[in-house]
């Protein structure tokens, strides 16, 4: 089975999920998107795996976001545009296995696609 973590180490729940994966003897591939921000192709791919709206997988909490005069009901590309220009807007962690992709937000959410 091959699984991808999208992971920000920085970020707590992003190792638990992480440890969480690895506990079940799991080695993911780990993405750190900061270092190699993904592109607008890999966006609308999980997008598609998560079967969610872009806003879901943006944080628009982050001070980066309010830099783009968006708001949450922008349109997917306005949304996935901004995550490529600063990746800290994307929400985190994001596995994909199987297929399928969820956000780790709890880390046990991740369990549901494995």
């Amino acid at each position: 089975m091959s699984v991808t973590i999208y992971h920000n180490p920085r970020c707590s729940k992003s190792r638990q999920t992480l440890q969480l994966l690895q506990d079940k003897g799991i080695e993911p591939t780990i993405v750190e998107y900061l270092k190699t921000p993904l592109n607008p192709s890999e966006l609308k791919n999980i997008l598609n795996l998560l079967d969610k709206p872009a806003k879901e997988i943006v944080r628009s909490n982050e001070d980066a976001f309010k830099q783009f005069d968006l708001e949450l009901e922008a349109t997917d590309d306005e949304l996935i545009q901004a995550i490529v220009e600063q990746p800290v807007l994307l929400q985190r962690p994001i596995v994909t296995a199987n297929g399928k992709a969820t956000i780790g937000r709890p880390p046990e959410s991740v369990l549901e696609i494995l």
